[in-house]
């Protein structure tokens, strides 16, 4: 459960990405999310219930490029 105030949005919700990093191991390229989700350096994501997101750009990436 995230103690965060406010929560993080939850590993299921559309903007997962922005839960805070609770681990974060960047010789292997993985950082876990207080939700449960693994995002990995190439931007690929694991999450709790084991579904594969392929490696992509997140919308505030995109935003953040555009700008």
């Amino acid at each position: 459960m995230c103690m965060h105030n406010p929560p993080c949005p939850n590993a299921d919700a559309a903007d997962r990405e922005a839960a805070k990093v609770a681990l974060r191991d960047d010789v292997t390229g993985f950082a876990r999310l207080c939700n449960g989700v693994i995002r990995f350096n190439d931007t690929e994501e694991l999450l709790p219930d084991n579904t594969i997101i392929a490696p992509h750009r997140s919308d505030h990436v995109r935003q953040a490029a555009a700008a």
